[in-house]
């Protein structure tokens, strides 16, 4: 078998055998098709397509071309959720304790964040002690004892990804379906769960814009999790505004917990209660959206939630304290109101650029190596729609490096577009893509 006939296959628009795919993927992770090669075979999935099949195997062979983990000696079914990523989205640190809180076993292995803010593992770490190096064992314990453990994923799971998608960045073959679902796909088969619950989301923040190739990515998952043999749902959702009021690590924490404590309504805590409703229904505890909101709601009114988060806080070696007195956490050196400069309805947001903001403040990495600061970023006081004065508070950055702040302000205050027109109210969800 040639690579060069694999590439010209594509190349004219036929399909690829699983033989073809696996070829192609092991080659290239053991370093015998070169990056010339590869780059020219994804130019040609870019253009012409991978069909449901097609990209099934081409998940399943990344998935397999690393270590594969074992959770079968965790009772029940073992239930993750993913989401594609957004401004303010820190629901894995209220849906994880809801779910365990109802009886189930969350186990999930993040990545790092590299943009605008860090990813779970970065809000997590900013948790005084907490630690995401877990060995396997230990995980294990976690999710069987208490129902739910993060922990970063080890270097030797999925391999091919992480070589793929470094070159797909470099050679602007990132935005294609079936490549983005594979990469995502993979790691969540990897982990080892027994369902998977994606959060896709879809606006200004997200990293598809449009909502209909939202529902196509999301299509193309929940078809790669039942080929797969994982029960796979699907929840586009809307990112046209940052999720929650929180863009920073600490913050992000500190809303969470806020949330589990049952202070406000908002939000992220109704994508993280859908979050939660469909993992429970995955997991076998509930058979209707309905029983399982009522037992979600009854995890977070009784305080059975803010228990579970606290115990995966102290096994992992975190200070529980934290989910009591949250003034634990880093806090900024400096507090500072951001106002409007003019008179009208929030019309727009563009949402990557408050998420742009935060990270100029040192909320997030532009580069893998960057440090982050876990007690800076931007806490908003006013969403879309709402109708604000000239001189209105629209956030409050938290700040450490004042010599970033003009910068940083001038970004977020020119992502608002106040006019005299309310905008239409967006859903916050709008669709469910089930198998």
């Amino acid at each position: 078998m040639l690579i060069t006939d694999i590439i010209n296959r594509k190349k004219t628009g036929e399909p690829l055998s699983r033989e073809e795919i696996d070829f192609f993927v092991k080659g290239y992770v053991d370093g015998t098709v070169p990056d010339y090669q590869a780059s020219a075979l994804l130019m040609a999935i870019w253009f012409r397509g991978m069909d449901s099949r097609e990209t099934a195997d081409l998940t399943l062979s990344m998935a397999n071309s690393g270590d594969l983990i074992d959770l079968s000696a965790i009772p029940g079914v073992k239930v993750d959720k993913h989401s594609t990523g957004g401004v303010s989205d820190g629901t894995t640190l209220i849906t994880a304790p809801l779910v365990a809180a109802c009886g189930g076993k969350v186990a999930k292995m993040s990545g790092r964040g590299l943009g605008h803010t860090g990813g779970t593992l970065d809000k997590l770490e900013s948790i005084p002690g907490f630690s995401v190096q877990l060995g396997m064992e230990e995980f294990i314990a976690n999710v069987s004892d208490i129902g739910l453990s993060v922990m970063g994923q080890s270097n030797s799971l999925v391999p091919a990804d992480k070589k793929l998608y470094a070159l797909r960045d470099v050679t602007g073959t990132v935005d294609n379906i079936s490549l983005i679902a594979s990469s995502i796909m993979s790691k969540k088969i990897a982990s080892g769960s027994d369902a998977i619950v994606l959060d896709i989301k879809t606006g200004s923040g997200a990293f598809m814009k449009r909502i209909s190739d939202s529902i196509k990515l999301a299509e193309a998952m929940v078809e790669i999790g039942k080929l797969a043999g994982r029960k796979t749902v699907g929840i586009v959702t809307d990112m046209n505004q940052p999720l929650g009021s929180s863009v920073g690590n600490a913050l992000e924490v500190r809303e969470a917990v806020e949330v589990l404590q049952g202070k406000y309504e908002c939000d992220l805590k109704v994508i993280a209660f859908t979050l939660a409703a469909r993992m429970l229904i995955l997991s076998g505890i509930c058979t209707s959206e309905s029983e399982a909101m009522e037992k979600v709601e009854d995890a977070l009114v009784s305080g059975k939630a803010l228990v579970k988060l606290a115990q995966m806080i102290s096994a992992q070696g975190g200070d529980p304290a934290v989910v009591e007195n949250l003034s634990l956490l880093p806090q900024a050196e400096a507090k500072i109101s951001v106002k409007a400069d003019k008179t009208g309805f929030i019309n727009e947001i563009d949402t990557a650029d408050i998420g742009l903001s935060a990270m100029l403040l040192g909320a997030g990495r532009a580069a893998k190596d960057d440090v982050i600061d876990p007690a800076v970023g931007i806490w908003l006081t006013k969403r879309l729609g709402d109708y604000v004065k000239k001189g209105d508070e629209l956030a409050v950055f938290h700040v450490n490096n004042p010599e970033r702040f003009e910068e940083a302000k001038k970004l977020f205050k020119a992502a608002y577009k106040i006019t005299s027109e309310q905008p239409e109210e967006l859903p916050l969800i709008y669709t469910i893509i089930e198998e």
